[in-house]
């Protein structure tokens, strides 16, 4: 009966000292997690198959001969060496402008009027050597009529003509002073007139009425640029720089007026790269007809010196997916394969340049687009 009962009681706390070790155990959580995904690799994703591959219409890649091109951004700036200053050489206060930044001016046309204290002073000294030069004129006269007359010596007539002579430098300087500071010597006046020196159009301001101006000290009140012809300036990357070369012609197309290309001669290629960009600023002379405008933005199209053959397809033919050109080309067993090819310039007759991925006489799916659509369903 001991044995019995020692043994049904071992039976009854077995359970519970196994439940009792086992709630000191840290739970597994790699035993509790679901068990990993099978993931199923094709042989080559590329590849596609249809059930009727012959209701896809091949077109054969043809050849197309060109240089290669470069393009690059750049924007209008003003020819530097059509920039003409508008000076005032008479210091004083602005009593008015008559032009404003961004006004077409014709050279001749009044811009402002300055009121200067140097005029002034530069007629007082003009009208003292006209009155000089007036009274040594009456004494060399005097003196000729005695020195003919034997009352005085020979000397004394030089002594006349010499004073003269220095009377009327006197004159022709202050004369000259007054032209510089921008007056006329037989109108005097306290205001002196600025005037446009060339036409063109005001591309920079630093003057407005009332203001003060000390001469050439102050900075120039008008910037007056020929826009006849401007620059455009292009950052080419250190790689690209074949492609540009001094004296050759560039095709310069506006944002703004995506219809018209102009053309563009290289006259600078700056001999320093940014450190940064690793880019060198490309300088090109264009010749205005009126629609470009300082700070418009352009793109410049480089071509290289030899030419290159490309295949070129219908422009169907190319699939643009994810930022990128595929084409599809036939495949064994009925089989089309994807291939990524580099996209060029658009062609007459709605074909398109392929400069990589595939080459000339080359099969390629007429339609990209059905065919991806048949295979996506």
């Amino acid at each position: 009966m001991t044995t019995k009962f020692s043994m049904r009681a071992i039976a009854v706390c077995a359970p519970l000292l196994l439940a009792a070790c086992g709630s000191n155990r840290k739970p597994d959580p790699a035993a509790e997690a679901p068990p990993p995904a099978a993931v199923v690799h094709e042989s080559n994703a590329s590849l596609v198959k249809v059930d009727h591959p012959n209701q896809f219409p091949l077109a054969t890649a043809g050849k197309y001969r060109a240089a290669p091109q470069l393009n690059a951004t750049g924007t209008v700036t003003p020819d530097i060496s059509r920039n003409i200053p508008v000076v005032s050489l008479a210091s004083g206060r602005v009593v008015e402008v008559l032009a404003r930044l961004g006004d077409t001016v014709t050279k001749g046309q009044l811009l402002m009027r300055v009121r200067s204290s140097d005029i002034s002073s530069a007629f007082s000294d003009h009208r003292k050597a006209v009155v000089n030069e007036q009274l040594t004129k009456a004494q060399l006269d005097r003196s000729k009529l005695l020195y003919s007359k034997g009352a005085i010596a020979k000397k004394d007539l030089e002594v006349a003509q010499t004073a003269e002579d220095s009377a009327q430098v006197d004159v022709e300087t202050t004369a000259d002073r007054l032209r510089v500071l921008g007056s006329d010597p037989n109108h005097p006046t306290g205001i002196v007139n600025i005037y446009a020196p060339v036409s063109g159009v005001i591309t920079d301001q630093q003057v407005t009425a009332a203001a003060g101006t000390q001469g050439l000290a102050s900075p120039n009140p008008f910037t007056i640029s020929d826009l006849s012809h401007v620059w455009i300036v292009c950052d080419v990357y250190e790689s690209d720089l074949p492609f540009v070369r001094l004296g050759e012609y560039a095709d310069i197309h506006l944002n703004a007026y995506p219809g018209r290309i102009f053309k563009g001669r290289i006259s600078n290629i700056a001999p320093v790269l940014d450190p940064t960009l690793r880019t060198a600023k490309v300088r090109m002379e264009v010749q205005n007809p009126g629609l470009m405008r300082i700070g418009m933005f352009v793109t410049a199209t480089f071509y290289g010196s030899t030419q290159q053959t490309h295949a070129m397809v219908p422009s169907s033919a190319i699939l643009h997916l994810h930022d990128r050109d595929w084409v599809y080309v036939p495949a064994e067993n009925g089989q089309f394969r994807r291939v990524e090819v580099t996209g060029g310039a658009m062609l007459p007759g709605n074909m398109q340049e392929i400069t990589s991925g595939i080459v000339p006489e080359q099969q390629v799916v007429s339609n990209a687009l059905v065919l991806q659509n048949t295979v996506e369903q």
